[in-house]
């Protein structure tokens, strides 16, 4: 896959760190001595950690090179490494591993938690972030569209659910603070909901596409988004964002 466009993510960086603020918020630790922030993207949520504890070690972990360049320059003072995600190993046990909208793209959490609740000292946390959106209009017509014109299914896994997760993590030794908000972005025009997802959910859909068949597939998405989402009596469109949030503690 191409690698990601730090410019192009950035274009809503507001909408993107308010889910991140939201959940930092919500993490019980006064004191932290060591944190990651896995999927750290260009830095914008790792800036958020770095603030609530200066003097901490904080890391921030991504497979995009060019994501953590943008996050370099943003945070000198944060190491930054490349490194998938389900692979990535501290040198001592952390106080913080954070996730914000990461770990949608990885498969198999019924695994991949226990991995990162292992990774945390005793009355440590796991703060994960995740859009829960797979059912949403946005993302259903990504499939619809790549359905009607014979491209196979490249999305992402939908998420297990809140159920699955509390007991995931439960059963992994964590009291687990977990909770759902949908977020209405006001979006501008119906082009302004390709030019969001396209600097996430849409990539998969486009990757292997040539410049035809990319240009064919957006002109179809766009109509099928007029289709679903109305206009609001200011010309605004209301995009719902549902959100998937977990908080938990390893217990001593």
């Amino acid at each position: 896959m191409a690698d990601w466009d730090p410019s192009l993510y950035l274009q809503y960086s507001a909408e993107r760190t308010r889910p991140a603020a939201e959940l930092l918020a919500r993490i019980p630790l006064a004191d932290v001595t060591s944190a990651v922030d896995l999927g750290c993207g260009p830095g914008n949520s790792t800036a958020l950690l770095k603030q609530r504890w200066p003097t901490a070690q904080i890391a921030g972990v991504d497979n995009s090179p060019a994501m953590l360049d943008e996050a370099r320059l943003a945070l000198p003072d944060c190491q930054f490494i490349e490194a998938d995600i389900r692979h990535y190993k501290p040198e001592q046990p952390l106080s913080l591993i954070y996730a914000n909208a990461s770990l949608q793209w990885i498969p198999d959490h019924y695994q991949l938690l226990p991995h990162l609740v292992s990774l945390l000292q005793l009355n440590g946390v796991l703060a994960v972030q995740m859009p829960d959106n797979w059912l949403e209009p946005t993302h259903a017509l990504m499939r619809e569209v790549a359905a009607e014109q014979g491209y196979p299914d490249r999305g992402r896994e939908p998420l297990p659910g809140i159920h699955a997760y509390y007991d995931i993590l439960t059963e992994a030794g964590c009291d687990v603070d977990i909770w759902r908000t949908t977020y209405f972005h006001q979006m501008s025009s119906h082009q302004a909901i390709i030019d969001w997802v396209s600097a996430t959910g849409l990539r998969p859909w486009l990757q292997d596409l040539n410049e035809s068949e990319q240009k064919n597939f957006l002109k179809r998405y766009h109509e099928r988004l007029v289709e679903q989402y109305p206009l609001q009596e200011n010309g605004q469109i209301l995009l719902a964002f549902p959100r998937l949030f977990m908080v938990a503690q390893r217990a001593p």
